[in-house]
């Protein structure tokens, strides 16, 4: 099912047609993006109440960004494995910034997210099984420093 965004014009349906990474100096088109994330972390602190008694305070502790997970069908381009593996290699300099673009689908930029520092901590396909229709699915797991929607 498609995915819908909220707009100005809610009255409008918009629907998301596909996603684009750009990174790497290229715009490859991926099928499920998941892993938008941004978390800031609780720490307790123990303070002193005005009658002496111990209060526990909430504060802001570490932000921290979730991994971007994208998956594709299998094809040709080679170029996130060829990252992967030059990082699993132990390559230094493989750290790239880059943009997740949404689409709506009369092919207008609906969202765009930037994230930086990113390397792959994960390449994978899918099982191989001859026995199966399903096409063969890429999927590429990327570790980020930060991440914010721009549009």
């Amino acid at each position: 099912m498609p995915l819908k965004l909220p707009g100005e014009l809610d009255h409008i349906e918009q629907l998301v047609s596909f996603f684009e990474v750009e990174i790497l100096g290229a715009k490859t088109t991926w099928t499920d993006v998941s892993g938008l994330a941004i978390e800031v972390g609780v720490v307790d602190q123990a303070v002193s109440g005005p009658k002496g008694d111990t209060i526990i305070k909430k504060v802001m502790g570490t932000t921290t960004y979730g991994d971007i997970t994208l998956k594709r069908n299998l094809s040709a381009d080679k170029t996130f494995y060829t990252w992967a593996h030059q990082v699993a290699k132990g390559g230094m300099g493989f750290r790239k910034d880059g943009s997740i673009v949404v689409f709506m689908s009369d092919g207008t930029e609906a969202g765009r997210w930037t994230f930086t520092m990113a390397f792959p901590k994960k390449w994978s396909v899918s099982d191989l099984d001859v026995g199966s229709d399903d096409p063969m699915v890429e999927e590429v797991t990327l570790a980020i420093e930060s991440l914010e929607r721009v549009k």
